[in-house]
């Protein structure tokens, strides 16, 4: 890769671990390719943002902006007057770090606060880069797209959804180099599930866990019987003691079990997930570029408490590449889910396929596409 002519660049984005992750990992490139690089971040004063750039070691600024609630009760509407203020704030606010900072380019890697900083620098005359980790452009995406001069996307699918298809480029949603530092083999032996039987890892973040945690017991307690495979489920702080409490209600000691492990946290997902011959999840982003730049199948539960349903519309996308099955939470029992695993453990010629069809999606150099995107629009 060619010597990075970038000597400043303005990251913008927030609300998601997902948003903000993808924009770490291409700073860090970027300063490996050229350490005399500065970078900044952009984002909202109250986002997630404001505490992983720092933990990242990136100084970081705010502008005043905030989302849009569609509803009209009043806590609601009260919300969506203080939102309309900060609109207006947004734009000078923008344009002073503009001045301040003097970037070459300013990318975008989504949430609402990536808006204003990308088109005040469109509007004055600064290259400019958006990043779409979902399937489906959400709101701020939709609205940046005439002003970004490269839209990048994760899958050649997503080129459908623009209405400039010239600007879109495949580029993948970049996942952490320690995903790969192992073998599958290695990492089985580190986690000590290497005698034969297949890994299901299990996680379901934060928004409606509660719910699927409840489907768990009701899973974990199905296997507990025969012990079929390995089981790692992530149940969540709030989660992990009820988990707990109610398998021991169903008499499942999970000391009595050492194949089922149930955590508050996977702390190690790296090497948890090298080793999954399966795994059930929710579809935000980051996941399904995991998943797909490993090649593991997986049971897909969409969260439905997301915008614009953007899950279910991510995890179709896997389900037609044939990479993934599918189940609403409405039909996610325990029951459901456990017999959804073991059709396709116990289906050798399925799985094979899953996982190729998986990997087929995979895009795992996707830092360095996104990098060498933007080394070519500045130029």
């Amino acid at each position: 890769m060619s010597e990075s002519k970038l000597r400043r660049v303005i990251f913008t984005c927030g609300g998601t671990a997902g948003h903000v992750n993808p924009a770490i990992a291409l700073a860090q490139l970027m300063q490996r390719e050229n350490p005399k690089t500065e970078v900044l971040f952009v984002g909202a004063e109250r986002g997630l943002e404001k505490d992983l750039v720092p933990k990242a070691g990136y100084p970081f600024r705010t502008v005043h902006i905030s989302s849009f609630h569609r509803s009209f009760r009043p806590s609601e509407i009260r919300h969506n007057l203080v939102s309309v203020g900060n609109l207006m704030r947004a734009p000078h606010e923008a344009r002073a770090i503009l001045r301040d900072f003097c970037p070459d380019v300013v990318v975008g890697t989504g949430g609402y606060a990536s808006y204003p900083m990308v088109k005040a620098a469109a509007k004055a005359g600064i290259p400019t880069a958006v990043h779409e980790s979902n399937m489906v452009p959400g709101l701020t995406t939709e609205m940046l797209e005439p002003y970004a001069g490269r839209v990048m996307v994760g899958f050649e699918e997503c080129r459908q959804h623009y209405r400039h298809p010239e600007k879109v480029i495949v580029t993948g949603t970049p996942v952490r180099g320690d995903f790969f530092t192992l073998t599958k083999a290695e990492a089985k032996r580190q986690l000590g599930v290497d005698d034969g039987r297949p890994l299901v890892v299990s996680f379901w973040g934060s928004l409606g866990a509660s719910g699927m945690n409840r489907a768990m017991v009701d899973f974990l307690a199905l296997e507990a019987e025969k012990e079929p495979f390995h089981h790692i489920h992530g149940a969540g702080k709030t989660g992990y003691p009820v988990l707990l409490e109610q398998l021991q209600e169903k008499g499942v000691d999970l000391k009595a079990h050492p194949a089922l492990q149930v955590r508050e946290y996977i702390y190690d997902m790296a090497t948890v997930m090298r080793a999954a011959d399966l795994v059930l999840c929710r579809a935000g982003a980051s996941t399904i570029s995991e998943l797909t730049a490993l090649g593991v199948p997986a049971v897909i539960v969409p969260s439905p408490y997301v915008t614009n349903n953007h899950q279910e519309k991510n995890a179709r996308v896997l389900e037609k590449a044939g990479g993934a099955a599918v189940v609403l939470e409405k039909d996610a029992s325990g029951q459901i889910l456990f017999q959804t695993v073991c059709g396709i453990l116990h289906d050798a010629d399925r799985r094979g396929t899953m996982e190729r069809s998986m990997a087929s999606l995979g895009i795992r150099d996707a830092t360095e596409r996104i990098y060498r995107t933007i080394l070519e629009l500045c130029q």
